[in-house]
Protein backbone atom coordinates (compact mmCIF):
# COMPACT_ATOMS: atom_id res chain seq x y z
CA UNK A 1 0.00 0.00 0.00
CA UNK A 2 1.12 3.51 -1.17
CA UNK A 3 1.57 6.43 1.17
CA UNK A 4 -1.36 7.94 -0.36
CA UNK A 5 -4.39 7.18 2.09
CA UNK A 6 -7.47 7.48 -0.04
CA UNK A 7 -10.16 10.29 0.87
CA UNK A 8 -12.68 7.86 2.24
CA UNK A 9 -16.15 8.87 3.78
CA UNK A 10 -18.59 6.48 5.09
CA UNK A 11 -22.25 7.45 5.29
CA UNK A 12 -24.41 5.71 7.28
CA UNK A 13 -26.73 5.54 10.46
CA UNK A 14 -25.85 3.14 13.98
CA UNK A 15 -28.52 0.23 13.48
CA UNK A 16 -27.20 -0.27 9.97
CA UNK A 17 -25.87 -3.81 9.82
CA UNK A 18 -24.26 -3.72 6.31
CA UNK A 19 -22.54 0.11 7.10
CA UNK A 20 -21.09 -1.90 10.58
CA UNK A 21 -19.51 -4.64 7.92
CA UNK A 22 -18.11 -1.94 5.76
CA UNK A 23 -16.81 0.25 8.50
CA UNK A 24 -15.06 -3.11 9.69
CA UNK A 25 -14.35 -4.01 6.60
CA UNK A 26 -12.09 -0.85 5.76
CA UNK A 27 -10.60 -0.87 9.22
CA UNK A 28 -9.34 -4.45 9.36
CA UNK A 29 -7.53 -3.13 5.60
CA UNK A 30 -6.32 -0.46 8.03
CA UNK A 31 -7.68 2.59 6.56
CA UNK A 32 -8.86 5.42 7.90
CA UNK A 33 -12.82 7.00 7.11
CA UNK A 34 -14.94 9.34 8.32
CA UNK A 35 -17.98 8.31 9.46
CA UNK A 36 -21.55 10.41 9.18
CA UNK A 37 -24.74 9.45 10.73
CA UNK A 38 -27.01 10.65 8.58
CA UNK A 39 -29.44 9.73 11.25
CA UNK A 40 -28.54 12.30 13.30
CA UNK A 41 -27.27 15.02 10.24
CA UNK A 42 -29.85 15.58 7.88
CA UNK A 43 -27.63 17.80 6.26
CA UNK A 44 -25.37 15.41 5.31
CA UNK A 45 -28.34 12.97 4.57
CA UNK A 46 -28.92 15.45 1.81
CA UNK A 47 -25.70 15.53 0.72
CA UNK A 48 -25.11 11.84 0.83
CA UNK A 49 -28.44 11.77 -1.21
CA UNK A 50 -27.34 14.18 -4.07
CA UNK A 51 -24.18 11.87 -4.40
CA UNK A 52 -25.71 8.47 -4.81
CA UNK A 53 -29.09 9.53 -5.92
CA UNK A 54 -30.99 7.75 -2.97
CA UNK A 55 -31.37 7.19 0.53
CA UNK A 56 -30.07 3.81 1.38
CA UNK A 57 -27.32 3.80 3.62
CA UNK A 58 -23.96 2.62 3.65
CA UNK A 59 -22.78 5.09 0.72
CA UNK A 60 -19.34 4.90 0.73
CA UNK A 61 -17.10 8.02 -0.98
CA UNK A 62 -13.87 7.06 -1.96
CA UNK A 63 -12.02 9.77 -3.22
CA UNK A 64 -15.17 10.29 -5.17
CA UNK A 65 -16.03 7.29 -6.54
CA UNK A 66 -19.45 6.71 -5.06
CA UNK A 67 -20.28 2.96 -4.02
CA UNK A 68 -24.27 2.10 -2.76
CA UNK A 69 -24.11 -0.49 -0.06
CA UNK A 70 -21.49 -3.00 1.50
CA UNK A 71 -20.22 -4.15 -1.99
CA UNK A 72 -16.34 -5.70 -1.26
CA UNK A 73 -15.17 -5.83 -5.02
CA UNK A 74 -16.04 -2.41 -5.70
CA UNK A 75 -14.55 -1.17 -2.34
CA UNK A 76 -11.36 -3.16 -3.49
CA UNK A 77 -11.44 -1.84 -7.07
CA UNK A 78 -12.22 1.41 -5.61
CA UNK A 79 -8.82 1.40 -2.92
CA UNK A 80 -6.78 -0.42 -5.50
CA UNK A 81 -6.47 -3.28 -3.34
CA UNK A 82 -7.69 -7.21 -3.88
Amino acid sequence: MGTNMPNITIYSTPSCPYCKMAKEYLAGKQFTYADIDVAADSAKADEMIKKSGQMGVPVIDIDGTIIVGFDKPKINAALGIT
